[in-house]
């Protein structure tokens, strides 16, 4: 539909060229069949460089921008505005031109000085709101817009968002409830309404929302809203059975299951919630977490503040029974710390942990000699 209505639009455009050479059947050729850098070149070739004509530099310019051929678009759109200023079309395609080249402050000030000229101008507005660096920045901008036309979906969603941001629940709730009023199947609008009606406390219109949502498609973030809710109204079983679905289809996360302990505890049904307390640190710890460590442990050596590497590979071995950690304590304790008992302790830890025999064979080979040495030298030190 859209393309359509763009290619009558150019040929009224085309109606109005300067009848010199132009072929028009040829024109509008190229326009039906989407060949427009094709019909960019077909008119520079009939035209000189420096022309004047601003319906042939316009056609010029939406030629090349339809092609990709964005330099030259902007260069042409520049030329018509140049010759007719304050021309808001030719404005609003110089703004578009460098939002899709990147340059957000031109973007940005080609938008400014469409609302100077048309201070009601909703779609200068709503892009606008795309070139806020803050939420207040965004607030400002999605606000006017949304003054001048409040069921538009887009608009709503986005400053719903910000207010959410900014923890203003009510404002963000009545923003999309007036588009949802004027469109009762966006099924996005009311998705992005049910965590903003769990803050507010309104657990039943969640949960029967969460029922309409969930028979059109199974989302985890609704049924994650549905489970709060539920909890939030004591309906304890109901949230388990929610959260449930979730693990059983292996998306857990660290709030489900903290959910599902918390209604355990208050059913009274104390093993499974400390199994589910037990799942809930489990799924909250990192699988990177002893790395990270190792890393820090490594940092900690490389200043000689060997105490510390020493903490914090200990704590990392509280996360993961690394091969590795192992490893590196039984060469702080043999070489910096002096601490030879505690050195071959780690040393066989880390033979223990089954480190790779291919990829490790030289740290399994150093590891059995220091194991060896250290302790011969302990039998001599007795003698």
């Amino acid at each position: 539909m859209k393309f359509w209505l763009s290619v009558s639009l150019l040929i009224i455009n085309i109606s109005h060229l300067t009848a010199q050479l132009i072929d028009k059947e040829k024109l509008l050729e190229y326009y039906e069949s989407q060949q427009y850098a094709e019909a960019a070149q077909y008119l520079q070739s009939l035209y000189p460089e420096d022309t004047k004509d601003t319906k042939v530099l316009t056609q010029m310019a939406y030629c090349n921008m339809m092609s990709g051929k964005l330099p030259e678009a902007e260069k042409n759109y520049v030329k018509v505005n140049a010759i007719e200023p304050n021309n808001i079309p030719v404005l609003f395609s110089l703004a578009n031109i460098n939002s899709r080249r990147g340059n957000a402050p031109k973007a940005k000030k080609f938008l400014l000085e469409i609302i100077q000229l048309d201070s009601l101008n909703f779609s200068a507005y709503k892009k606008l709101a795309g070139f806020g660096d803050t939420a207040e920045a965004k607030l400002i901008y999605l606000k006017k817009a949304n003054a001048l036309n409040t069921t538009d979906p887009d608009v709503a969603y986005d400053l719903s968002i910000v207010y959410r941001e900014l923890k203003q629940y009510q404002q963000a709730y009545d923003i999309l409830q007036k588009a949802i009023d004027a469109d009762d199947g966006n099924l996005t609008l009311q998705q992005a309404q049910l965590p903003i009606a769990n803050q507010l406390g309104k657990y039943r219109e969640v949960i029967e929302t969460g029922k309409k949502l969930t028979r059109e498609n199974t989302d985890v973030n609704v049924i994650n809203e549905m489970g709060q809710a539920y909890f939030y109204l004591k309906e304890y079983q109901s949230c388990i059975a929610i959260f449930k679905t979730l693990e059983d289809l292996g998306i857990q996360n660290e709030g489900t299951l903290y959910y599902m302990a918390l209604s355990y505890r208050e059913l009274k049904e104390y093993d499974k919630a400390a199994n589910y307390a037990r799942k809930t640190i489990d799924e909250g710890i990192s699988g990177h977490t002893a790395l990270y460590y190792t890393t820090l442990g490594g940092i900690y050596e490389n200043k000689n503040q060997f105490s510390e590497a020493q903490e914090a590979y200990k704590r990392g071995l509280t996360f993961n029974n690394s091969s590795a950690i192992y490893y590196r304590l039984g060469l702080l304790c043999d070489f910096n710390l002096k601490q030879t008992r505690n050195a071959v302790s780690y040393y066989n830890l880390y033979l223990k942990n089954k480190p790779d025999p291919e990829k490790e064979k030289e740290q399994i080979d150093y590891a059995k000699a220091r194991i060896s040495l250290l302790t011969n030298q302990k039998g001599a030190a007795i003698k």
